[in-house]
């Protein structure tokens, strides 16, 4: 019995680096260029969810929806500052200013929200759910979360496809000169796969934090965690992410219920490297063809 309240818990840490690693994936799909702010981005979806909902008191739902738009601000303001001045340069200096952003972000957060943890309350994390009566449970909102993270990846799979902005997208990542001669805005598309990116992470972030405390540093192991589900799975794979992070999740939470909670991280990140040495594209990853 333990071992499936396990299973259920890993399920739902695995969907959450799940959503992260996805944004990794649209913005490498589009632009090439990844965002290493996005544990922060993930930390503000969380901190400004429980300043709405619970500082000023205007209620979940619209705290959610404010939220999530302003990590899609945070979003435009990470490729336009961070990002485009750099990649329109040839530079691979973005991957050390978007690391920049995101200490400045948390640490703003810190003098501004505070140090101390604080709690989201939710209905679906109040009274969990026993298991076979032996007083192992799980909270309804674990087993929301890989409903909710496999839901929006569906979404991206159908706009990716089947949508007129996905088809653009897809033919910026082809041959961004065809797609700019077609009349296609090559820097809208970027910023609003940023946009896309941020708010994947800061619907992770409301998910987890009425599980965990919120505070300014809890994106930093989380966005390293989900960076990892993305090489792990494939960086250039939408499913193959996601399934990552779901048997990322579940690998951690067996591990703590087995060895306990200080051979997680050591054993988890073991795993990765010896799987990456044997598959160097990740699990569902392919290598890239190069035309001569």
């Amino acid at each position: 019995m333990q071992s499936i309240a396990a299973l259920i818990t890993g399920l739902g840490l695995g969907s959450m680096y799940g959503l992260m690693a996805l944004g990794f994936h649209v913005t490498h799909s589009v632009s090439g260029t990844v965002n290493f702010a996005q544990g922060s981005s993930m930390m503000l979806g969380a901190v400004l969810c429980f300043t709405f909902a619970q500082t000023l008191g205007w209620g979940m739902g619209p705290a959610i929806v404010l939220a999530l738009l302003c990590c899609a601000l945070y979003g435009l303001l990470v490729e336009f500052l961070a990002v485009r001045p750099f990649a329109s340069r040839g530079s691979n200096a973005w991957l050390m200013s978007t690391v920049a952003l995101g200490i400045v972000l948390d640490n703003i957060v810190m003098h501004t929200f505070g140090k101390e943890p604080r709690s989201l309350p939710s209905p679906l994390a109040v009274s969990p759910i026993d298991i076979g009566g032996q007083g192992l449970g799980v909270y309804p909102l674990q087993l929301v979360i890989p409903l909710i993270g496999f839901a929006l990846a569906g979404a991206l799979h159908v706009v990716a496809r089947r949508t007129r902005w996905g088809t653009a997208l897809l033919a910026v990542v082809q041959n961004r000169d065809a797609a700019r001669l077609m009349g296609i805005p090559i820097k809208r598309a970027v910023a609003a796969a940023f946009a896309v990116s941020t708010v994947f992470a800061g619907v992770a972030g409301i998910l987890i934090a009425p599980l965990f405390n919120v505070n300014a540093d809890m994106g930093t192991l989380f966005g390293l965690k989900a960076f990892a589900v993305a090489i792990l799975g494939g960086i250039s794979s939408a499913w193959g992410v996601m399934i990552a992070g779901l048997i990322f999740g579940i690998a951690e939470a067996l591990i703590t219920v087995t060895w306990g909670s200080g051979y997680t991280q050591i054993i988890t990140f073991a795993l990765v490297i010896v799987v990456l040495a044997v598959r160097p594209n990740g699990l569902f990853g392919r290598s890239e063809v190069k035309k001569v």
